[in-house]
């Protein structure tokens, strides 16, 4: 599932890719853009911001946002894709190496100085150079009556967790993920605790918050339901807190949570 430390590793691959080279190719397979043509711009930076990927040139930023389905792949130049070509919104070419953006959620093609204002209401990025915890806390204190895993998944608060890293965050600081932020316990410990679970995650393929890497031992809860609790033996219960904005785009998500209802309480 798509998260800020997915997008963080595509964007390091497409950096790889494109970076200090020209484009010699961009096809934008979606209507707004289908005349765009980048060729012979110079790819400066390919960076992360939260959920949200951007290679930039002199010219223009083009923003892309995974949603579920999304995925960005790297080719040589001839290599088959290996998926259906009708699913690829973006090509993005240069002589050595051609990225392909499938099923791409959202892609948007601004201005330079259009793009802080496209991104401005993301909260401060949990995988970003500028990472700012007291600002964090601040805004996520201010969800005091917001269930406490409906006000992580908001971008606004922090950019980058998902329902992957709320529901495991939720499970180690022992909250229940419908409890109100003001009484989810300390604030910053929860901020400090979902930067290093990312951080510690940005370079894995596989997700891990048990600390064991090992297929089906990864994880503490999410999408265990009915299975034991790893650490009291209690069966992991699955419910629903509803749907609504929680990128600072739209990205209305199904809030599926997973609890020990006896680690969590």
């Amino acid at each position: 599932m798509p998260e800020g430390d997915t997008v963080y590793r595509a964007a390091a691959r497409l950096r790889e890719a494109l970076a200090g080279r020209v484009l010699v190719r961009s096809d934008f397979r979606v209507p707004r853009y289908a005349t765009a043509d980048l060729r012979g711009e110079l790819v400066e930076q390919v960076v992360s911001r939260g959920k949200h990927l951007l290679v930039r040139t002199p010219s223009w930023s083009v923003r892309s946002h995974l949603k579920m389905e999304g995925e960005w792949r790297v080719y040589a130049p001839g290599q088959p894709w290996g998926k259906p070509a009708h699913l690829a919104r973006l090509v993005l070419a240069n002589d050595e190496a051609v990225a392909v953006g499938f099923e791409l959620g959202e892609v948007e093609l601004l201005r330079p100085d259009a793009e802080d204002a496209a991104l401005a209401r993301l909260g401060p990025d949990l995988l970003g150079e500028d990472w700012d915890p007291v600002e964090a806390t601040a805004r996520l204190v201010a969800r005091g009556e917001q269930p406490i895993a409906v006000a992580l998944l908001d971008q606004r608060v922090m950019a980058g967790l998902g329902n992957v890293y709320v529901n495991e965050l939720c499970f180690l600081r022992g909250i229940r993920p419908e409890r109100p932020v003001a009484e989810a316990g300390d604030p910053a410990r929860i901020v400090e605790l979902a930067h290093r679970l990312i951080q510690a995650n940005r370079e894995r393929t596989a997700r891990v918050t048990t600390g064991v890497d090992r297929r089906g031992a990864r994880l503490w809860v999410y999408g265990r339901a009915g299975a034991p609790c790893r650490r009291c033996g209690a069966l992991v219960e699955r419910g629903e807190l509803g749907r609504g904005r929680t990128d600072s785009i739209t990205d209305p998500q199904e809030r599926v949570i997973y609890l020990c209802p006896h680690c969590q309480r």
